[in-house]
């Protein structure tokens, strides 16, 4: 059985470890012990993982701003793929961010990483734009978002140009 729980300190190499090995490959080690730890104690972020007992099979790191949320980090090991778990883990952060009246949620991921593109898509993530070099000057990312509702600033855009409020539910 898979638990999803919010992530402990003492979870914050493990996460790191598995970023390097699965998102992080050829290129240089940005997302350490430390940052995951930091992560884990900044009370604008979620990070949320999927236990499996002894270890974890899956991890997801979300920042939250006023309207916006953006995933930071997100992987599966590789033998949990492809099994559900990479929706479980994201619906759970797409409800909680919805909970917190977030209106988008935005990530960044390979250009060359068609798998983790289909994902996104399947799950209702758009492409946005591309951000050449965004890897290190080494690899292009694709910005893709999903949106939850409509943004206090795009209300207002839509009622200046429209003359009635948007249903924003």
């Amino acid at each position: 059985m898979i638990d999803l729980q919010l992530a402990r300190l003492a979870d914050a190499n493990a996460i790191a470890v598995m970023s390097r090995a699965l998102i992080e490959t050829g290129l240089s080690w940005s997302w350490t012990p430390e940052r995951v730890a930091g992560q884990i104690r900044c009370p604008d972020a979620m990070v949320l993982v999927a236990r499996a007992h002894p270890g974890i099979a899956g991890f997801a790191i979300m920042h939250f701003a006023r309207e916006t949320a953006h995933l930071n980090l997100f992987a599966v090991a590789k033998a949990r793929q492809r099994r559900g778990l990479g929706t479980r883990l994201l619906r759970w952060l797409e409800r909680s961010a919805y909970t917190a009246g977030i209106a988008t949620i935005d990530l960044e991921v390979r250009a060359g990483n068609r798998a983790g593109q289909a994902f996104y898509k399947a799950m209702g993530y758009e492409h946005v734009m591309i951000l050449p070099g965004y890897y290190g000057g080494q690899e292009s990312a694709l910005r893709m978002a999903r949106f939850l509702r409509m943004s206090e600033d795009l209300a207002r855009v839509f009622t200046a140009q429209c003359g009635f409020a948007p249903d924003r539910a």
